[in-house]
């Protein structure tokens, strides 16, 4: 354990020193002022009717984790292991006292707190922007339903960041890990759309998952469903990328 626990403050420390947070934040942050300034403006100017100050977050949460933070997990996944295997840091980190599969654990914990870290930001952010331009609609009951819809959405990113894990493993090069993973979600995205009627196995499909916890009547025979898909993703990912980061000889 005091092995895995400092080479995950490693890690958290690299991905602090290479900002790359403060820029997912930071284009966050500009993603949900933009937004906001728009649906003031088709309020105002068109008298369109727009969300309330609790469907904006969900509003935000729809559209981030099917571009921004999709595209940053990706850039943190590839700099952590691809860009590690380019510079032939991996050897060095892998001569201290932990094992492999801690030092391989502590990475895809690391990559999941930039993720949650993320998720939080633009969640407390959209939040406040959605009461400050219209608090009349906030209730309890919405702000749990805030929570809960991006809280379990850092399972759905899990599946993501280790199918990207998963092939960083396989290709040593960093830029041909990114377009093979943007390929790979907009080829699913579309599979889904085609072929709605097996899009439940696809993980691009599960972004959503968290629509499934707001609904009116929830479904419980649904999320199960879809959990028991994603931990399964989990596991073959997981074991692969490990399987074949440990055969890796640096």
């Amino acid at each position: 354990m005091p092995g895995f626990k400092a080479a995950l403050i490693n890690e958290i420390e690299k991905l602090y020193k290479k900002k790359k947070v403060i820029v997912a934040a930071s284009v966050s942050l500009i993603f949900i002022i933009l937004g906001q300034v728009s649906i003031i403006g088709l309020r105002s100017g068109f008298g369109v009717r727009t969300v309330s100050s609790n469907e904006f977050p969900l509003l935000v949460l729809s559209v981030v984790v099917n571009s921004i933070l999709p595209l940053f997990t990706a850039l943190v996944t590839i700099d952590s292991f691809s860009g590690e295997f380019s510079n032939n840091t991996m050897k060095i980190a892998l001569t201290r006292p932990v094992t492999r599969l801690k030092f391989f654990t502590a990475k895809i914990v690391s990559i999941m707190l930039f993720v949650f870290v993320n998720l939080l930001f633009v969640m407390i952010f959209s939040t406040i922007t959605g009461i400050i331009f219209n608090s009349n609609s906030i209730t309890m009951l919405s702000i749990i339903k805030i929570l809960v819809s991006y809280f379990v959405t850092l399972m759905p990113m899990l599946v993501l960041s280790l199918v990207i894990v998963f092939f960083t493993n396989i290709l040593r090069s960093g830029i041909g890990v990114f377009f093979l993973s943007i390929l790979i979600f907009i080829v699913f995205k579309a599979l889904g759309i085609l072929f709605s009627s097996y899009s439940g196995i696809l993980f691009t499909s599960m972004m959503d998952w968290y629509r499934l916890w707001i609904m009116n009547d929830i479904s419980l025979i649904k999320i199960i469903r879809q959990f028991m898909m994603m931990c399964s993703y989990v596991i073959l990912l997981f074991t692969g990328s490990y399987y074949i980061f440990d055969k890796k000889d640096f």
